[in-house]
């Protein structure tokens, strides 16, 4: 097997030109009987048995190592040094993601604590660095058999089944270190605002602020040119400005963002010192709005149909981590060759490098919370706390229109009936929507739904009749209860919202060499296949009740045979007959 590396920069939003990634070779050990802590792993004197690649799990086989049994304890120990030109400045250690929870020492001193499977973290490790070698070690613990923890479509059992796959413990993003000054950027939110021509900054810095006259300047740029530079004072770790977009919009369309024209801005930060430069870190954002008026989903003010497919982001050799960034960029690509306008990422925080491909490319994506399966005390923090950090961390990418914190009762199984697990609904939707008010938000994708700015629903219906009468009329499409499930929660009437089908199809088709798997309903033959996919689209984009759609799903993944495509990205039928039947043409 070629040894497959992922070393391009791992955070889009907000790049820094020195870093130093740490993927590739690890030392890695199983802790089955939960001895390394007590043994003192920690301190680098155990003798580690394999290795590793990362960011691959485990469990993957582009890691090397490709075990799917239990193993919920893992370490990993780099050695590394530091480049001389980082000298004098601060070391930043970065992991992407690691599944679930984490403790990082670097030389044996305890410096990161972690939990929460799918969000970044970082560490400060300059003080204890040493010249020479340096080690890092990583303890991972991972909870297989745990229904309380936000974990998607990862299996509770040893062999995946159904709907639900391989799991992922451990490291699986890109781990890296970045030398900044004492006094530097932490991090920017960037919020459009179409109406005024505006966008606002708000940067959050680090560091001491008392060392000199603090500025940040920022420059803007369009394809180029330059659309606005600024200097101002830097009086507190959390500074605000709204600029002005000094630039001709043809008639508010040629600048701004969406899947048909994704024009980005370029941004450039500078902090400054008394009037030296300490830091620099360069983003982008995309002028655009998605709201609801009189009933109706707009995008930059107008009236917008979403197109969607459900995208799990499996990949059949690395599990939740793409071999390379081009198999990212590939998807998105696919997507939109097919005729869909979006994606909604299904169970999964999808890797930063996918949303900037869907930022650059031009493809709308739907933010999902992966769900757990058990309703605790315990559990409604776990998944509170994280999905706060998954808002903090993908809030600048203009694809994003939707944040989805609850698919089909998934944690909250009982919320047709149970107070507790309706407000923790209610909590999620408000919550999210508090940290941003600028995206729609489902409260609980599919059915049961509670307070939401979209009525979202998933039927599995394959007759074309049956179809075309249910999405008739709202009345109709409201009573249906497709799976024998409420759409809404009794005490939380239709208000008016928005009605789209985020979750049909799901036609099985073996392709390849595949010789049997899961599906929602069944194709014989590419003919039968394409009939049956212009059945289920077809009355769905007609209706004049919905005003999107999200068909059941973009690939096969591993056993699940319900894709367009085959797990390894290869179209079952010829991508121009999906896309005509997109466009509402019978084939």
């Amino acid at each position: 097997m070629t040894v497959t590396k992922r070393n391009e920069y791992p955070r889009p939003q907000f790049v820094r030109k020195e870093w130093m990634s740490l993927n590739g070779e690890w030392d890695f050990e199983f802790d089955d009987d939960s001895v390394g802590e007590k043994e003192g792993w920690y301190r680098g004197g155990h003798d580690f048995s394999r290795q590793i690649q990362v960011p691959f799990c485990y469990q993957s086989q582009l890691s090397g190592i490709g075990d799917t049994s239990f193993h919920d304890i893992v370490w990993y120990r780099k050695n590394f040094s530091i480049p001389e030109e980082y000298a004098g400045r601060r070391l930043i250690l970065h992991f992407g993601a690691v599944d679930y929870e984490a403790k990082v020492w670097v030389n044996g001193c305890l410096v990161a604590v972690h939990e929460g499977g799918h969000t970044p973290f970082h560490a400060d490790i300059t003080d204890v660095l040493v010249e020479g070698d340096n080690t890092v070690i990583v303890k991972a613990v991972d909870y297989s058999q745990d229904f309380t923890l936000p974990r998607g479509k990862q299996y509770w059992e040893e062999e995946s089944m159904g709907i639900f796959y391989t799991r992922t413990t451990g490291i699986w993003q890109t781990v890296w270190l970045e030398p900044v000054s004492e006094t530097h950027l932490k991090r920017i939110r960037l919020t459009p605002d179409i109406d005024t021509n505006e966008i606002a900054l708000q940067a959050f810095i680090q560091g001491p602020l008392s060392e000199g006259k603090i500025q940040l300047k920022s420059v803007i740029r369009f394809a180029g040119e330059l659309v606005s530079e600024d200097i101002f004072s830097v009086s507190g770790n959390n500074e605000f400005r709204r600029i002005r977009l000094q630039d001709f919009n043809d008639h508010h369309l040629g600048r701004w963002w969406s899947p048909e024209k994704p024009n980005l801005y370029d941004i450039e930060l500078t902090l400054l010192v008394n009037g030296q430069a300490v830091d620099t870190a360069s983003s982008y954002f995309g002028m655009r709005k998605i709201s609801v008026e009189d009933g109706v989903v707009l995008l930059n003010n107008r009236p917008y149909y979403m197109k969607l497919v459900l995208d799990q982001g499996y990949f059949p050799e690395g599990i939740l981590t793409a071999p390379s960034d081009e198999d990212l960029r590939r998807d998105v690509e696919l997507t939109k060759e097919m005729g869909f306008n979006g994606a909604r990422k299904h169970q999964k925080i999808e890797d930063p490098r996918y949303l900037y491909w869907a930022d650059k490319l031009g493809l709308l994506v739907w933010g999902e919370m992966a769900n757990a399966y058990k309703f605790t005390e315990n559990y409604a923090g776990q998944i509170t706390r994280e999905w706060i950090q998954v808002i903090e961390r993908d809030y600048n990418h203009p694809s994003i229109v939707a944040w989805v914190p609850l698919n089909e009762s998934w944690g909250v199984t009982d919320i047709l009936i149970d107070k507790a697990q309706q407000q923790h609904a209610l909590a999620l939707y408000h919550t999210t929507k508090s940290l941003d008010t600028t995206r729609l938000v489902i409260s609980n994708d599919g059915w049961e739904l509670v307070k939401t700015d979209l009525v979202t629903i998933h039927d599995y219906e394959w007759r074309r009749d049956v179809l075309e009468d249910r999405y008739s009329s709202v009345d109709k499409t409201l009573s249906a209860r497709p799976g024998n499930r409420w759409i809404l929660v009794p005490g939380f009437p239709y208000e008016g919202q928005p009605i789209l089908l985020t979750e049909f199809g799901g036609i099985s088709f073996k392709k390849g060499s595949l010789q049997e798997g899961w599906g929602y309903s069944g194709a014989s033959s590419d003919e039968d296949f394409i009939k049956r996919l212009a059945d289920v689209v077809l009355p769905a984009l007609s209706s004049p009740v919905l005003q999107g759609i999200c068909y059941t799903q973009l690939t096969d993944v591993e056993q699940e045979i319900n894709g367009l495509l085959t797990y390894d990205r290869k179209p079952k039928i010829p991508l121009e007959i999906i896309r005509k039947i997109n466009e509402g043409q019978q084939p």
